[in-house]
This record gives structure tokens, C-alpha cells and sequence, in this order.
């Protein structure tokens, strides 16, 4: 077993913590258009676009910053226009300028992109493109990770190729797998490391922070924040921690998946996983009066448990990632609380018993929902353990806080597959 240093796990948390603007799937699409586009050298003439069903699920209705309008087709024609990799997960940011949006849409209108599902790939995140433009054809391909471009082909010819091997180089929670990367050893690190070494997560609560704030005026989603606003206002609810910590993260959801364009701060390449770590952390932070320090520990705690039980599934899958990123943001809880590593080993597995299984069925408004409830069985997990009330070798839950992290992972990866295709099937055959 290789022994994980300090600094390996301040790289994961560096390399989790990436500003994205938009949903991370649409924005996949958009980044491999936008490399077709700097090897062409200009706007190409059309695209085509395959991708895995995960990645057509998630982008189906999702809301693309900028544009007032949703999906894939916009998504990639404003990477082919206006797309620059250099902006990574923000590739997208100049949507606003110019006429950008315009073309885009003409684009679609003129039916320039194409997208279909590509069968039988063997990762749950592809994305390939291939622009033309007059004799030349450029062939993209991102791969495992939604920046993660592995294959750059002109005319047939291979500009640049990446081993697969070489992912864990991004430090990314992939490579933690062999080594003895557990929540003692998270636990270990987030009480040691110096804080100011992790300091920099404090601009995902900022950053974070932002989206909720235009949430709660009531433009945005299914206004669930607001509604929770609105409702605490009116004394229909009370103006406490779980509601207070409700109506911050789900507000910004619905910001955010209704395409305000401002990015989050992610975890695991989620915006809503992102703001499902940081803001129930930073809410128990206001709310229980505790110190900055305590906050900075606390965000650490909640994005690396989300990054660890994320190893054993992979990014996507019919498993709604927001149960894993609530299960961090549990632990941050119980820690701001004053939990101590048994309390947190139960507060896992008390998530573990409650919302596994829920299902994802594609980026969307009702993403708020899913993030509503996920919140809500943080909060709910994390004073259970508190109070001392555990859960131990029930259904999927085993003695070992280890085993059953990876017990998470199989119903994900395996136990979840024939889901996974049965909610495709459903939304790819809906008439709107």
C-alpha cells in the first residue's frame, strides 16, 4: 500500500477545486469544439458531436450561461465560436461578447451541429467532435474527466495524444485508489495540515456564495431558495439551521442550472456536487459561530470525503452525485459541531443508509430538488451522529467505514447499470 503524503492530498484538493462556468457536461462538448476550432484556425463549417449517454443525459435540459436557452447544440456552437481551452471548465465565458451568441444560434438554426449518443464506449464520459472546415477535419476526443482531452486528430493525422495512464498526473481523486487514501487518513490530514496551505478553499464558499445570492431573488429555477425565503418571511418556517442551509444551497441550484452565468466552485466536476460541499459547511460555520479556521478544516473535510467515495464510481453514473457530495458536507457538518473521527465515520454511514440509490436523470431545474433533499439528510445525518445515533452492518452498511464507502461505489457502478439505460431510454424517447 503507498502512502499518500500531505502534499499529494493538497494537490487533490487543488485539482477538485476548479471554477466552472455552467454544467460541467454542455461545457465537456463545448471544450472539445473549441480545441477543433484553434487547429482549424477559425469558426469551423459544422460539427459533429458523440457522446456518451451520460453526458447526453446530463445536457439534454440544462440551462447554458448567457444564452437563455438550453443543451448540447448551443453548448457546442459556442465553443466552435467563441470557446478557448485556456479557460478550462470556464471555456464558455465569453459567450457575452460581441456577437458570439448570435452565430452560435445560427448554427444551430442551419442545422451546423450535429449530436448523437455513441454506443458501446467504454467510459460513462466521452465526448468526441468532429469539425470541418472546407477540406479539413479535425477529430477531438475528452475522455474520464470533463477536461481531460486525450486525442487531438487533423485530416487523419494525430497533433497530440495522451495515455490514459497518465490522468492520475492530474492528481484528481483517481489516483488515490491504491494508496491509503481513508477517512482516518482525511481525518488525519485536515487536523495536521498547516491552513494556510488550505486556505484557497475559501473562494469556493465566495464563489459559491455569489450564485446563491442571485438564487434567492426569485429569477432563476424553480425558485426553491426563494420559496424558502419567502416562506421563513411569511413565519410559515422557522428561521433555523436546516432551513437556513436549505434555501442557501438550493438557491444556488436554481441559479445555476437556469444558466446564470457566473461559475462555482466544483468538486469532482460537479458545480451543484461543488456548492453541495462548500455552503451546508458554510452555513453550520455562520450559523454555530465558529471560527475561520474551524470553516477551512471543515471544507476540507467535506470535499475530500466527497472526493473519495467519487473513486470508486467514477464521475458520472445513474447514481445522483449529490448524495456523495451531502455525504462530504455531512461530515463537515458533524465536524463543525465537534465530532470527532467515530461521529464522522457514522455520519457517513447513516447517508450511506438514507438516500443512496437516488437516481440522476439528467442535468435539469429539478436538479435544485435533488440538492434540497440532499442538504436536508446532511443536516439530519450529522446531528444523529451527534446525538450519538448510529447506523452498523445494515443492508449495504458494513462494520468497516471502508467497506462500506465501497459498497456505495458498486450499487453506483454495477448495481445501477441497467437504471442507467432504462432512464436513457425514457428521456431520449420523450415527445416534447
Amino acid at each position: 500500500m503507498i502512502k499518500i503524503t500531505d502534499k499529494q492530498i493538497i494537490n487533490s484538493l487543488k485539482a477538485g477545486a476548479v471554477p466552472a462556468l455552467g454544467c460541467t457536461e454542455p461545457v465537456a462538448c463545448a471544450l472539445a469544439a473549441a480545441r477543433a476550432k484553434e487547429e482549424l484556425g477559425s469558426t469551423p463549417d459544422k460539427i459533429e458531436v458523440k457522446v456518451s449517454g451520460n453526458i447526453f443525459k446530463n445536457g439534454m435540459g440544462v440551462g447554458i450561461p448567457g444564452t437563455g436557452a438550453c443543451g448540447l447544440y448551443i453548448a457546442s456552437a459556442l465553443g466552435a465560436v467563441c470557446g478557448k481551452t485556456e479557460y478550462g471548465l470556464e471555456v464558455l465565458k465569453e459567450v457575452s461578447l460581441g456577437n458570439n451568441l448570435e452565430l452560435a444560434k445560427k448554427m444551430v438554426d442551419e442545422k451546423k451541429v450535429k449530436i448523437s449518443i455513441k454506443e458501446d464506449v467504454d467510459d460513462k464520459l466521452y465526448v468526441e467532435t468532429i469539425s470541418t472546415l472546407g477540406k479539413d477535419v479535425v477529430k477531438v476526443v475528452i475522455k474520464k474527466a470533463h477536461t481531460n482531452i486525450i486525442l487531438v486528430e487533423k485530416n487523419g493525422k494525430v497533433i497530440y495524444q495522451k495515455d490514459l495512464g497518465a490522468l492520475g498526473n492530474q492528481n484528481t481523486s483517481e489516483d488515490c485508489i491504491e494508496m491509503d487514501y481513508t477517512v482516518e487518513r482525511i481525518w488525519k490530514f485536515i487536523n495536521e495540515v498547516d491552513i494556510e496551505d488550505i486556505k484557497f478553499l475559501l473562494e469556493g464558499v465566495k464563489m459559491n456564495k455569489h450564485i446563491s445570492d442571485a438564487g434567492l431573488t426569485g429569477n432563476y429555477g424553480l425558485k426553491i431558495g426563494y420559496t424558502i425565503k419567502k416562506n421563513i418571511e411569511k413565519g410559515i418556517l422557522g428561521n433555523d439551521f436546516l432551513t437556513q442551509t436549505l434555501m442557501m444551497t438550493s438557491a444556488a441550484s436554481d441559479a445555476r442550472m437556469d444558466g446564470f452565468e457566473s461559475p462555482v466552485m466544483t468538486n469532482s466536476g460537479s458545480g451543484n456536487q461543488g456548492i453541495t460541499v462548500y455552503l451546508p459547511v458554510y452555513s453550520a460555520y455562520l450559523f454555530f459561530k465558529a471560527d475561520e479556521d474551524k470553516l477551512i478544516r471543515a471544507l476540507a473535510l467535506s470535499n475530500l470525503i466527497a472526493e473519495h467515495v467519487h473513486s470508486f464510481m467514477g464521475h458520472l453514473s445513474a447514481l445522483c452525485g449529490i448524495n456523495i457530495a451531502a455525504m462530504g458536507a455531512a461530515c463537515g457538518i458533524t465536524y463543525i459541531l465537534g465530532g470527532d473521527l467515530s461521529k464522522i465515520n457514522n455520519t457517513i454511514k447513516t447517508m450511506a443508509s438514507n438516500l443512496t440509490g437516488m437516481m440522476c436523470d439528467g442535468a435539469k431545474l429539478g436538479c435544485s430538488l435533488k440538492v434540497y433533499s440532499g442538504v436536508s439528510a446532511a443536516v439530519q445525518a450529522a446531528l444523529l451522529s451527534m446525538s450519538e445515533v448510529t447506523t452498523n452492518n445494515d443492508g449495504i452498511i458494513d462494520s468497516c467505514i471502508e467497506k462500506t464507502i465501497k459498497n456505495v461505489g458498486i450499487i453506483a457502478s454495477e448495481g445501477m447499470e441497467v437504471t442507467d439505460k432504462t432512464i436513457l431510454k425514457i428521456m431520449t424517447s420523450k415527445i416534447c
